[in-house]
């Protein structure tokens, strides 16, 4: 009687053991491919920048990208580090609410910095066209793209695009 015992219940022991460890691969698979399509994801946006005679600028968004990928550290914005030429990015939601924001210094007059004999100097150059870009995380919340130029009197409005 032990002998038809001992044969009947060792193999559905086995058998309970190997569904449970299939059960817990199935469940590793899916939460693998749940986390790979809730992976974090980044927004590039590329911009060309123009002056007129008058130094009126004018700004186009050229192509705007997203990717696979998370920032390491999100770009803090202080608006008491505003300077003049300063173009402010602001990414709004649909709601009409500003999810982000990012600061970029005066791209029509970067500072370069130039190696001499006497040691690093910075020097301001001076350009009519160029062009920048400017990342952010992504979210499915985001509809509209503003750019704006600081200047003596404020900010000036100068971009606004749907994504």
């Amino acid at each position: 009687m032990k002998n038809i015992f001992n044969v009947l219940i060792v193999p559905v022991f086995l058998f309970c053991s190997f569904q449970k460890k299939n059960d817990e691969s199935q469940n590793r698979k899916t939460d693998s491919e749940a986390q790979a399509k809730k992976s974090d994801r980044i927004i590039y946006l590329f911009f060309k920048a123009a002056k007129d005679q008058a130094g009126n600028a004018k700004v186009t968004l050229q192509s705007s990208k997203v990717a696979d990928g998370r920032l390491k550290q999100a770009p803090a914005f202080e608006r008491n580090n505003i300077h003049k030429g300063d173009l402010i990015i602001s990414l709004t939601g649909s709601n009409g609410k500003e999810v982000a924001q990012q600061l970029v210094k005066d791209p029509f007059n970067p500072e370069m910095e130039v190696y001499e004999k006497e040691g690093i100097t910075r020097h301001k150059a001076t350009f009519q066209n160029t062009e920048f870009s400017t990342r952010f995380s992504y979210s499915e919340n985001v509809q509209m793209v503003k750019v704006e130029r600081a200047t003596e009197d404020g900010v000036q409005l100068l971009f606004t695009q749907k994504l």
